[in-house]
């Protein structure tokens, strides 16, 4: 996975250009997570010097020749990824906009909490009560196992949340909480202190994006 700064990303990321180059790298499909305008209205917050604009997901090929194409367009950091398809999103690989919005958090894991404590809390008690508590139908987890370009700042995972696109601008849609304000506290209060046991609650990236998917 590869976290891309740029200008116009939501144009460049899409060049049939670009994506001959990636094929010539060895993708045979890819998947965009763009900050455009589609979601111009949602959340997003972070600690990175400038918001990421864009997280590209390649599989099975060579991460450095990727990196290398992707780096035409824009400043570019690569993770390798343990995948876990928590909730499989509706999938089509013709390089459709999915109905959708497309939340990726950036995960790092607390320096006090042991990795496999953080990863138990996140991926065994923390799971079941994200997708409970929104309007989740798609969830992907990736545990980053190591950077693959240089000087990659240090994170510990990015994890994909599929919520309804009337939840850009409406809580209720995106929580799920059918206009009921009081269901909607429960569900932000339970979600709310899950999140904060493996210390998502802080020093988090969350980049809002439409979901493309290509297939070559």
């Amino acid at each position: 996975m590869f976290l891309l700064w740029g200008d116009d990303l939501a144009t460049t990321l899409h060049d049939p250009a670009l994506h001959a180059r990636l094929a010539e790298a060895g993708v045979d499909r890819v998947q965009l997570n763009v900050d455009d305008e589609p979601v111009a209205g949602a959340m997003r917050f972070g600690q990175f010097d400038a918001p990421v604009g864009a997280i590209v997901s390649t599989w099975g090929v060579d991460p450095a020749a990727v990196a290398t194409t992707l780096a035409e367009v824009g400043r570019v950091h690569g993770y390798a990824v343990d995948e876990r398809r928590r909730l499989d999103p509706p999938e089509a690989w013709d390089g459709s906009r999915a109905d959708a919005l497309a939340n990726v958090a950036i995960l790092r894991r607390p320096e006090a909490l042991p990795r496999d404590e953080w990863l138990r809390i996140w991926m065994v008690d923390h799971t079941p009560v994200a997708i409970r508590t929104q309007a989740t139908f798609g969830y992907v987890q990736n545990i980053v196992t190591g950077a693959v370009t240089a000087d990659a700042p240090h994170i510990d995972a990015l994890v994909e949340e599929l919520f309804p696109s009337a939840g850009i601008t409406d809580m209720h849609a995106f929580y799920g909480s059918g206009g009921d304000d009081a269901k909607l506290n429960r569900r932000l209060t339970e979600l709310m202190a899950s999140v904060a046991r493996f210390g998502a609650g802080e020093n988090l990236e969350l980049v809002p994006s439409s979901r493309y998917l290509y297939g070559f």
